[in-house]
């Protein structure tokens, strides 16, 4: 945990009620999910990380006396937060972490969070989730969160949810362009023109740690073939990102195509992800592949443009996705 206390001012420190005066703080993050490089990324290959703009989580964190005690206020859990059920404890990290990173660990808060991102479908709810919390806490104190103090934060939220987080989820849902995930490390991807993309929701959760598994054991049983395989998805994320570079759609699609057939070879597909690609690609998709872990959850297509992405998001609920969300990245036209 990295604390500066260069940019605390008294604010971080001071007692409610010792003359500085607490605010209602508020901070948004948004979804995420994964261009290319899904599963790879397991035995050290690059991804390339998505976020997903459209699709947000509010938080707003507001001081309340210590007779009221602290209260969350969410889909999953309303009531106090000390008797939170262990779905929300990520969220509740979230408060407690904060507060104790601040020196502040007695402060009382109502906490509201209202997330559009879904659950196990690999688009970093969690991960969402606890960066809004992380930042609007802070926000009551008049504090911004440094980005590697809010990293950390996120990651400490995120283990708590997930054990061993790669930090893949906790940096793709603050950034706002695409992300370049190589061993722990991030770096922002610019853009050489606007990509618009749809996601649609299989409505089937994504079984991540089983499709992990399943890749595992037939790296086990033949290293080779699984080692050829993830090589090339690694190689498919670098042409990726020289294709988001170059603001070159077609070949992007093409790049996305060539990973999804890869992820199919790995058995991470699924007849309802297999159902939604083939939907998206004769609704003349530039591409479209799976997203996530696999074995349920998500697609992702790539549109020409907004009008497009409509008549594909169209193609896919009739194909039965139960959600679809479409996002731009990039300038917007």
């Amino acid at each position: 945990m990295t604390h500066h206390h260069a940019d605390t001012t008294a604010d971080t420190t001071a007692t409610p009620g010792a003359g500085h005066v607490l605010r209602t703080g508020t901070a948004s993050s948004h979804g995420k999910t994964i261009l290319v490089g899904e599963h790879a990324v397991v035995y050290g290959v690059p991804a390339l990380v998505l976020p997903v703009l459209d699709v947000r989580v509010t938080a707003t964190a507001t001081p309340v006396d210590a007779e009221r005690g602290s209260t969350l206020e969410s889909v999953v859990h309303t009531g106090p937060l000390d008797t939170a059920p262990a779905a929300v404890l990520p969220t509740v990290t979230a408060v407690t972490a904060t507060l104790r990173h601040l020196g502040v660990p007695g402060q009382h808060l109502h906490v509201r969070v209202d997330s559009a991102v879904p659950t196990a479908r690999g688009m970093g709810s969690s991960a969402a989730v606890a960066a809004a919390v992380t930042a609007a806490v802070a926000d009551v104190f008049g504090r911004t969160l440094d980005p590697e103090e809010h990293h950390e934060l996120v990651q400490e939220c995120e283990r708590v949810a997930h054990g061993r987080p790669s930090g893949l989820d906790a940096r793709g849902v603050v950034a706002d362009v695409p992300v370049w995930f190589e061993d722990g490390v991030v770096h922002p991807v610019p853009l050489g023109a606007a990509f618009t993309f749809v996601v649609a929701d299989t409505g089937v959760p994504g079984h991540t740690r089983e499709a992990v598994a399943a890749v595992r054991e037939r790296h086990d049983a033949d290293p080779a073939a699984v080692d050829e395989v993830v090589a090339a998805i690694g190689a498919l994320a670098r042409r990726a990102r020289g294709t988001l570079v170059d603001g070159d759609a077609q070949a992007l699609g093409a790049t996305m195509d060539a990973a999804h057939g890869l992820l199919t070879a790995l058995d991470v597909s699924s007849g309802d992800l297999d159902r939604l690609v083939d939907a998206a690609r004769r609704a003349d998709a530039l591409g479209a592949k799976l997203t996530g872990g696999g074995r349920g959850g998500c697609v992702l297509a790539l549109a020409a443009d907004r009008e497009h992405a409509d008549r594909i998001a169209a193609a896919l609920r009739q194909a039965g996705a139960t959600e679809t969300w479409t996002t731009t990245i990039g300038a917007r036209a």
